[in-house]
């Protein structure tokens, strides 16, 4: 599908509008769309996002800017039409093979009105073209913007229902303010939020991002590391049955052992084997990780350090430690701690710790961990932005669909 984005501005310039074009031009274009970036001011940031330069829609235009003095006073000078009119020639040769456009801002804001009044025209005449329009900010309930608005022509172009596009707004106060400017029924109006890069701001390099969306971890609720070798006295048998209580009232949890088999000891193969074989009694395939099934040797450090940075806890059930290096990892990933009550790992954690009896009913232990977090509000939070608010949950939740026409 072909798809515009426009703003007044476009990456690299800095920005909190141009940063979500950015983000979503991107994941489009990873999607096979073919997508471009319409603004006034900014270049090309991405081998595969062709921008387009088209000066008359920046909101520092010096045409522009000099038709806004005169608007904020109240006053419609004769250059308003002649600019629109520009605007509106530029957009129709820009936009004549475009299937989707997504406006940015610029038909809430009144930064570029001969914009809003060219698009309002382009509405009505590109009949094929699908217009999104994408409201961060309300130029008519900022109170910083009152004595710049006036009412009637162009000024209520703000405020008024565009029925021939579909008005997405970033928050639900936003779906309010507007609905309440334009009468829209506030169910017509989409809410789909900004998101932040999960990828980049953890700083994760492509092998641990690949080994995350392999196993679908960012919807983990929670996510727990057992990051051990495969060996029997590790008690992962404990941690797979815990996994399937704590499944029946988290049916989101996750376990992820990041070790390989231990290396010493030949029958760490018939454990690793009956592990397999009790995660398929357990049905838990789809929830239980072994990310010796990708990587049969030792992951890069790295790889192990930038999951603490996703993980909801450490879950370290073992029956025996020489001294339990996970708990010093985990405490410095500020990461709660869950693990057996045995004196090298007590010793380390102290009272920073929840510590069980390597024999417990998985059951009790199930519940343990899900009261713990629950009632952590940092590990709660964790959760609900890694399931809700990561670039790549929103695109194929929200944007995907609305971009498509497949939206409720």
């Amino acid at each position: 599908m072909k798809i515009d984005l426009l703003h007044y501005s476009a990456p690299p310039i800095v920005g909190g509008v141009e940063s979500v074009i950015g983000h979503q031009a991107r994941l489009m274009a990873d999607a096979g769309h073919q997508v471009r970036i319409l603004a006034g001011r900014g270049s090309q940031t991405d081998a595969k996002i062709p921008f387009v330069q088209l000066p008359l829609v920046d909101s520092k235009n010096p045409q522009v800017q000099a038709v806004k003095q005169t608007l904020d006073r109240g006053i419609v000078p004769p250059e308003f039409s002649l600019l629109t009119d520009d605007i509106y020639k530029l957009l129709r040769v820009t936009l004549k093979d475009t299937q989707v456009l997504i406006a940015h801002n610029v038909c809430s804001l009144h930064k570029n009105l001969p914009l809003t009044a060219a698009i309002r025209l382009i509405a009505a005449s590109l009949q094929a073209l699908r217009l999104i329009l994408w409201h961060h900010d309300l130029a008519w309930t900022s109170s910083r913007y009152v004595s710049e608005l006036h009412t009637g022509f162009p000024w209520d172009l703000l405020r008024t229902d565009w029925t021939q596009a579909q008005h997405v707004v970033v928050s639900e106060l936003r779906q309010k303010e507007l609905s309440g400017l334009t009468d829209i029924p506030i169910q017509q109006i989409k809410v789909i939020p900004n998101g932040i890069d999960i990828e980049e701001f953890l700083g994760l390099q492509a092998e641990t991002w690949s080994i995350i969306e392999r196993l679908n971890l960012l919807d983990a609720a929670p996510l727990l590391l057992l990051p051990v070798r495969i060996t029997q006295r590790k008690n992962i048998e404990l941690a797979l049955r815990t996994l399937k209580k704590l499944s029946e009232y988290l049916p989101k949890s996750k376990l992820v052992v990041t070790g390989p088999l231990g290396p010493h000891n030949p029958a760490n193969i018939n454990y690793y084997e009956s592990l397999v074989k009790l995660r398929r009694e357990l049905n838990l395939e789809s929830s239980a990780h072994f990310l010796a099934e990708i990587e049969a040797g030792y992951l890069p450090d790295a790889v192990i350090a930038q999951l603490y940075r996703l993980g909801d806890a450490l879950f370290l059930p073992s029956r025996e430690e020489g001294f339990g290096i996970p708990v010093l990892e985990a405490g410095l990933a500020g990461i709660p701690i869950f693990c057996s009550s045995i004196p090298p790992l007590q010793t380390l954690a102290g009272a920073f710790a929840t510590y069980f009896d390597p024999d417990i009913e998985p059951g009790e232990l199930a519940r343990m961990i899900g009261d713990r977090l629950h009632e952590n509000p940092v590990a709660q939070l964790r959760i609900r932005l890694r399931q809700s608010y990561s670039w790549s949950q929103i695109y194929h939740q929200h944007i995907e669909p609305i971009v498509l026409g497949q939206e409720a």
